[in-house]
């Protein structure tokens, strides 16, 4: 009897999990939204961010980005029916990107910086069925 109770509440708790997207399933996806861009020769890095938001919750994560890159940030997430974005800011809080798309569960926005500094990526999920929404944004330069 001990032993049926404490394999019904282990499995409680590997449950929820493998039920729940992770960030690393909307990594999968931000790389997708890069792959057009790794055609066109940008080299993206493998350093990402992720995590999840509420609706209409927004994260900003930083970047240092260089005068004379061109760059794209790309984020992605596995939720089925979420709408994701991102934008990017300079250190005075003006919007940096030069061009940007949205698409469902991608997004992405291109850089091309004036000077070399501290940028913001605003990453912001604009509808989910999900209480929480999974995400990961990725960015590459050429």
């Amino acid at each position: 009897m001990k032993n049926r109770l404490l394999l019904a509440a282990l499995a409680l708790l590997v449950l929820p999990a493998s039920l729940h997207a992770t960030v690393d399933d909307a990594l999968s996806f931000a790389y997708e939204a890069a792959t057009p861009y790794v055609k066109e020769g940008y080299t993206f890095r493998e350093d990402a961010w992720g995590g999840d938001l509420g609706l209409g919750d927004q994260k900003a994560v930083t970047a240092q980005l260089f005068k004379g890159n061109e760059y794209w940030f790309c984020l992605g997430t596995d939720t089925d029916g979420a709408t994701v974005t991102v934008n990017v800011y300079d250190s005075n809080g003006k919007i940096a990107g030069t061009k940007a798309w949205q698409k469902g569960r991608f997004a992405g926005v291109m850089v091309t910086p004036r000077q070399t500094g501290t940028f913001y990526a605003i990453v912001e999920v604009k509808k989910s069925p999900q209480e929480r929404t999974t995400w990961a944004l990725v960015y590459g330069y050429r």
